[in-house]
């Protein structure tokens, strides 16, 4: 049980430098949560929020992050900024950090001692620029995981597979059976997610952190990642019949049973508990794809425009708050499929998944996504790539596999 109510939080004025607001205020804030899953989330954030007496204006952008994130920029550098609004950790925001346009919290994470509480520290480093913070990081969303429909399996008489490997053997048996083998939306951002999942999986952490992260352009073209290409080509023909856009669909797939399983984010959570469905019964999930088991320290944040309206700001400063508080965390994240940012929170409500991804939280065996990594236009570029790859059977795993490498070569 969580330790404390919400209220309670939100009324210690000792604990925590919010208190209720002596005036309402509306406060929009911008995000892309618009599944199920989602949207249930969200909604603690904003319910946490309106018990301070002020209102949350919800300002969801349908889409993904690639849509949304190009709106919410071009309204902020266009002088119309909302109250608050999601990017991802990273360096999503970093030119309008760079430039002025978004307010500093270091004061406010100090006061709320957010260092010592925020694990790992890596996703309070990805907030902060020159020794400032500038965001509030919500979760921890790890893109390592397969996930899979038990029953689909078990009625095409085959085991529930217990990494990647055993989920390519089994493919044949279930296209004979009329099953997608695996689900995949055609955002950009998922093919690319689809590949550098398997990069690890296939390849280890060690040559994920040489390639996204040390810019390794000749480790990337090399024969010791040819297996890589050839898995993500075998996963495009696996997905040649998913034939949906958006991941939520994709997951909806793997929760009918239209398709065995789906490459993504401990985010599609969230579905599976939206349609009634249990960790462990009806549904499986393989971190690591069951192979290199780890957490990628990514997820999302908050950030808060600068405003010249001196409401707007205390509320804010109030929103900040909330969203670190330990009974928000517990509630959104449960909600999301996610793991808490605050390691001093009261989990034992976790599900089977879950408690797998804090198992491997603790052991320490956790990576940085690639906007954490690279900036967002070589993210873009590879995103693009695997997008043409994943709709074009004619380009080879060679192929793909020489056009990363000079991307990689290029990359900032």
């Amino acid at each position: 049980m969580v330790r404390k109510s919400i209220l309670t939080v939100l009324m210690s004025a000792a604990a925590m430098p919010f208190c209720m607001s002596a005036q309402a205020t509306d406060l929009e804030v911008t995000h892309w949560w618009t599944s199920g899953g989602e949207a249930a989330a969200v909604a603690e954030f904003a319910k946490a929020f309106d018990a301070t007496g002020n209102h949350w204006v919800d300002g969801a952008i349908a889409g993904s992050g690639g849509t949304a994130r190009p709106i919410m920029i071009s309204r902020i550098t266009g002088g119309d900024p909302m109250g608050a609004t999601q990017f991802n950790h990273g360096r999503q925001a970093e030119e309008l950090v760079e430039a002025g346009l978004m307010r500093d919290l270091t004061d406010i994470a100090e006061a709320g001692k957010w260092r010592e509480v925020v694990n790992p520290p890596s996703l309070l480093d990805s907030c902060t620029l020159d020794g400032k913070i500038y965001c509030v990081p919500v979760n921890i969303h790890s893109q390592q995981w397969l996930w899979l429909n038990n029953d689909v399996f078990k009625k095409a008489g085959l085991e529930v597979p217990k990494d990647w490997n055993e989920f390519v053997a089994a493919a044949p048996k279930l296209e004979e059976a009329g099953i997608v083998p695996l689900a995949m939306g055609q955002q950009p951002w998922q093919t690319s997610l689809a590949f550098q999942v398997l990069l690890v999986a296939v390849a280890g952490p060690d040559i994920y952190n040489k390639v996204y992260g040390d810019k390794d352009a000749e480790l990337a073209g090399s024969d010791a990642l040819a297996p890589v290409f050839e898995a993500a080509a075998r996963a495009r023909d696996m997905s040649k019949k998913s034939n949906v856009q958006s991941w939520n669909d994709a997951t909806n797939m793997v929760i009918t049973g239209k398709a065995a399983g789906q490459i993504m984010g401990d985010w599609a959570q969230g579905e599976f508990q939206m349609a009634g469905q249990t960790a462990g019964k009806e549904y499986s999930c393989l971190p690591g794809l069951g192979m290199n088991e780890v957490i990628q320290t990514g997820g999302d944040a908050f950030y808060f425009p600068k405003v010249d309206d001196a409401a707007i700001t205390e509320a804010q400063g109030v929103l900040a708050n909330v969203m670190m508080a330990p009974d928000t965390q517990v509630a959104f994240n449960l909600k999301k499929g996610s793991l808490p940012v605050r390691g001093d929170v009261d989990l034992t409500a976790a599900n089977d998944c879950m408690r797998k991804g804090l198992d491997i939280l603790a052991k320490g065996n956790v990576i940085a996504t690639p906007d954490q990594l690279m900036s967002a236009d070589s993210v873009t570029q590879i995103n693009d790539l695997f997008v043409e790859f994943f709709n074009d059977p004619s380009i080879t795993a060679k192929d793909v596999q020489t056009r990363f490498a000079a991307i990689v070569a290029d990359a900032e």
